[in-house]
């Protein structure tokens, strides 16, 4: 019997199908981690779709309790990830990454439940990405978005100010709107030679960065013209950035200040704050800057973590090598 339109009706009698052990007991770990960890919907979500995967792996290798997963299984569905063996599309590395982290933290909630007697997936590590290489413009780019940014205006005034301090400094953006005007130590307090600035980075670690000539008469033609038409708009804010209504600039505004500027200088890169902070340490080392220098100024906990600008420079000398050289390439 068919239904009106001639579109076959569910059979009456059809009935959903049972949850197996394996359903069951991923189910219990997919509430652990949703009531007692707090995720968000939408990392829920992921945990979802990458243990469905999971699931439908182990039941093509006829593993359909918790007890029959080895060592095996969980390697076997991490090679599938790359190249879609398991039946669904090929994940990028990331994304293969997200997922055996997903199946370890099943596995020890497993085995901290007493469901099996060992954690299969202990020694199944996740694929590592490769490491993404900074993005640094040129000092030609750098240089024109700079001198676009000058002009009269207090909110003019203030953008040069601002993006001349990112650059010289080398700060977040972050640590740039969160700046206040006593955090500068002005030239003529601090004796001879740059200015300095105190800033403040992750877990409010400070640091002190001298700040360049030209940042200097940016910050100087700011302060004495350009800021005290913005803080009379507002409420006297301590802050050093201002925003046209007198209170602390936000990063967005930044970000947009700069993307604006980089336009009307016809600098084609993708530019960000974090452009010009990468800029800063790449530029810093093709000059001649020693890396644990440039890690200071930056504030990496770690040396590893700025040696990174090093494979930049690196590749930006093979680059020159392989157009300049005659015999370079065949």
């Amino acid at each position: 019997m068919t239904a009106t339109g001639g579109t076959a009706a569910p059979a009456a009698d059809a009935a959903p199908a049972v949850p197996t052990a394996l359903t069951r007991a991923i189910a219990d770990y997919l509430v652990h981690v949703g009531v007692e960890r707090g995720l968000a919907a939408n990392t829920l979500a992921a945990y979802r779709r990458d243990l469905r995967r999971y699931e439908a792996f182990l039941a093509a290798e006829g593993a359909t309790a918790v007890s029959a997963i080895t060592r095996r299984h969980v390697s076997g569905f991490a090679q599938s990830l790359a190249d879609g063996a398991d039946g669904g599309a090929p994940l990028g590395l990331r994304s293969a990454a997200r997922t055996i982290v997903s199946v370890r933290g099943l596995h020890r909630f497993w085995a901290l439940e007493g469901l099996s007697d060992t954690d299969p997936a202990a020694d199944v590590h996740p694929p590592q990405p490769g490491r993404r290489l900074p993005k640094a413009i040129s000092v030609h780019d750098v240089t024109r978005i700079l001198e676009t940014a000058h002009t009269d205006t207090p909110t003019g005034l203030r953008d040069a100010a601002m993006l001349e301090f990112l650059y010289s400094t080398g700060a977040r953006i972050s640590e740039a709107v969160g700046l206040e005007v006593d955090d500068l130590v002005l030239a003529g307090e601090a004796g001879e030679g740059p200015s300095l600035v105190r800033l403040f980075g992750k877990g409010s670690k400070e640091r002190i960065v001298p700040i360049g000539s030209y940042a200097l008469r940016a910050l100087d033609a700011y302060l004495v013209r350009g800021r005290p038409s913005l803080v009379a708009k507002g409420g006297g804010t301590p802050a050093l950035f201002l925003n046209a209504r007198g209170g602390r600039i936000s990063r967005q505004s930044v970000w947009t200040i700069l993307k604006t500027v980089a336009e009307a200088a016809r600098v084609e890169a993708d530019v960000s704050p974090h452009t010009l902070r990468h800029s800063f340490a790449t530029h810093l080392l093709e000059g001649g800057a020693d890396v644990r220098v440039v890690q200071e100024l930056l504030g990496h906990a770690s040396v590893t973590t700025t040696q990174v600008y090093t494979l930049v420079t690196a590749e930006t000398l093979r680059e020159v090598y392989a157009a300049a050289h005659p015999r370079a390439l065949g």
